[in-house]
């Protein structure tokens, strides 16, 4: 238990045996020896009538000399066994305790409850050394590895070669016990001593890594246990060289010296996360002996040190596109010097790992459903695909979701407004900012307000005014801000030949001009444009599930997306973010490396539509720009939202040839 799984043994079968041989991950870093102290179970008695047999400890042998040592020295708690010590004598209902960090069989994801089975490319393995004998001119080395084959069957190993010089050292320091971390990935690969430490070694850990171009995400996290030790953030510092990623290309381009200050910065953060991450959980940064990367293309090259130029024309092409493996200290990475680091494969062109990441996590190509995965940034990466065929693509959306080109526009911080309502009669509008828990019309909220200000619209809030204003009838659905509306409400602001919006007037006097409009439509249709034609190549009309993810997806109402005309129509209830899916994609690679070669094989298999190249994306945008598009229909959002009747109005405002034509919905 938990498990659930049962068999039968011949009686005197170590428990340890017994969970392993069922499939049942048990943790033992000291080969049965019971030094280590991580299989502890514990046995439920009484009489299971499910399983028809009647538990009792008395089925269980009774603590054996080194079980009574071990918990004279360390200690366990009541009831609880160490499995490689105890013997099977009868039947037993046996537990593998689930609320203890040494016993902990599986990250959970709390967004999905998701369960990642262990299976980490890095094993702790205790060994006692035959001593050095005149008579057996073997070296320490090789009777390490023989003693590694006897006791845990590695055959072929290799070893770092920084470990050489150190060896005899930590034999003898050790009185010949020592611990060996052995590194393996793929099962064709010859495993590597990466690690060896005198005495018994008990903690291994590893770092999930997601490098984004606006913030890098990490997860520290025991390889032996699975359990999540710290998880934090920090921006990019690559924004100093540009906000998005080609003008990034083009500082490369420029600049001689470019690229290595870009890879320099990079590794500088990364590093720099990894000791708060340690210093969060409490852990010896040389204790992380894994580390799995997950990035964009660009920031994928810059990484690893590569010029990223080619990215930038097309055909965009990909230096590598297949998954990478290194020694940390080849890219500078301040972990322990055997450390391991592995990069998921990049799709194709600006379809890059975090997208590989995020497929993995979401599995379209594990289901029978259709599965629209969309990471929305300054280039969206969509995936549309089930069980029996997965297409990708990536699609220009520019920085306006992110709050760039947007005349009061701002990234998610303190001040910033997030959510926004406007009362479709009074047009007046009521929002929330970042910081403050009350509604702009709730009493308490100026005071409260007074402490961050209240200084912009975030991305989140941008969806949502523009959707709001369509809704309302303040724009139409060309996006033209209607001018007659200003003889309703004195929030209509006539500027030139165009007109804005008044949110706010503070401070800080923050509108939504036209322009704004614009930016946010030509962001929304390039993604839309994408999403048809992944549509098309699939031959269906509709999908049957819709997945955000990254940061800025996490804060999008599914409702507002859907009536800007940012996704298709879907039954809104299937429509839900999934966080950063990238970084639980490297977090599933991390804790199973079983997971590499899935992801690796996928891969292979996903269809990469270049959107430059068809013809149609530019007939799909036209029609994007509408809200929320000029032909498609969206039966299942008007379900549930009163879309506004149609009305068309010139740029000006005004009404289009001299009147306004209205016509309702087909």
């Amino acid at each position: 238990m938990p498990s659930g799984k049962r068999g039968r043994f011949p009686v005197g079968t170590p428990v340890l045996d017994a969970a392993r041989s069922l499939g049942v991950y048990v943790e033992s870093v000291c080969g049965g020896r019971a030094t280590c102290g991580r299989c502890q179970i514990t046995v439920q008695e009484g009489n299971f009538a499910k399983h028809q047999i009647v538990s009792k400890i008395e089925n269980l042998s009774p603590k054996g000399p080194k079980e009574e040592r071990y918990e004279q020295i360390r200690g366990l708690p009541e009831g609880r066994r160490l499995s490689c010590s105890s013997q099977i004598l009868g039947d037993l209902v046996v537990d593998v305790p689930q609320d203890t960090v040494i016993n902990a069989q599986v990250v959970r994801k709390a967004a999905t409850d998701r369960v990642i089975e262990r299976n980490a490319a890095v094993q702790l393995c205790y060994v006692e050394v035959e001593e050095p004998d005149m008579h057996k001119p073997l070296g320490d080395l090789d009777r390490l590895k023989a003693v590694l084959q006897k006791d845990w069957g590695w055959k072929d190993l290799l070893i770092a070669p920084h470990l050489i010089p150190q060896l005899q050292g930590i034999l003898r320091k050790g009185n010949w016990a020592v611990t060996a971390a052995i590194h393996r990935d793929m099962d064709s690969s010859r495993p590597f001593i990466v690690g060896l430490w005198p005495g018994l070694k008990n903690e291994a850990y590893g770092i999930a890594c997601d490098i984004g171009s606006t913030t890098i995400a990490m997860h520290l996290v025991s390889l032996l246990s699975g359990r999540i030790a710290a998880s934090s953030g920090t921006s990019n510092p690559q924004i100093r060289f540009g906000e998005d990623l080609m003008s990034r290309v083009s500082y490369v381009m420029m600049n001689p010296d470019g690229r290595e200050a870009m890879t320099k910065a990079v590794r500088e953060a990364v590093n720099q996360l990894i000791g708060k991450v340690c210093e969060e959980g409490n852990v010896d940064r040389h204790d992380i002996l894994d580390a799995v990367f997950v990035a964009n293309p660009i920031m994928h090259h810059l990484f690893l040190g590569i010029d990223p130029t080619e990215l930038g024309q097309a055909p965009f092409a990909l230096a590598v596109s297949g998954a990478l493996q290194y020694w940390g200290h080849e890219i500078d990475l301040d972990i322990n010097r055997g450390a391991r680091a592995y990069l998921l494969p990049c799709i194709a062109g600006h379809v890059g790992a975090d997208a590989a990441g995020a497929t993995l996590a979401e599995g379209p190509y594990r289901q029978d459903r259709m599965m629209l995965l969309v990471d929305v940034g300054t280039n969206a990466e969509i995936v549309l695909g089930n069980r029996e065929r997965v297409v990708a693509a990536s699609s220009p959306t520019g920085p306006a979701f992110e709050g760039a080109e947007i005349s009061s526009g701002q990234r998610a911080a303190p001040g910033a407004i997030e959510r926004v309502r406007i009362d479709p009669v009074t047009l007046e509008p009521r929002f929330r900012v970042i910081g403050v828990d009350k509604w702009s019309d709730e009493d308490g909220f100026s005071e409260a307000a007074a402490a961050v200000g209240v200084t912009g619209i975030c991305g989140s809030a941008i969806i949502e005014v523009v959707a709001e204003m369509y809704l309302s009838g303040i724009i139409s659905e060309d996006g033209v801000v209607d001018g007659g509306m200003a003889e309703r409400s004195p929030r209509i602001i006539q500027n030139g030949r165009t007109f804005s919006y008044l949110l706010h007037d503070g401070d800080q006097r923050i509108t939504v001009t036209q322009n704004d409009v614009r930016a946010i439509q030509l962001a929304k249709a390039a993604l839309y444009a994408g999403i048809k034609l992944l549509m098309e190549k699939q031959g269906v009309e509709h999908v049957d599930t819709i997945r955000f993810a990254g940061a800025f997806g996490s804060f999008i109402d599914p409702k507002y997306a859907m009536v800007l005309g940012l996704i298709p129509d879907c039954d809104l209830d299937e429509v839900k973010a999934v966080g950063n899916a990238a970084g639980t994609g490297a977090l599933m690679a991390l804790l199973n490396r079983g997971h590499r070669r899935e992801i690796e094989e996928t891969v292979k298999k996903i269809e990469k539509i270049e959107t430059a190249l068809e013809s149609k994306f530019q007939e799909h945008f036209v029609y994007a720009m509408a809200m929320p598009n000029k032909v498609d229909r969206f039966p299942k959002l008007a379900s549930v939202v009163t879309l506004p009747e149609r009305k068309v109005l010139s740029d000006d405002g005004g009404e289009g040839g001299g009147r306004r034509r209205r016509r309702s919905r087909e």
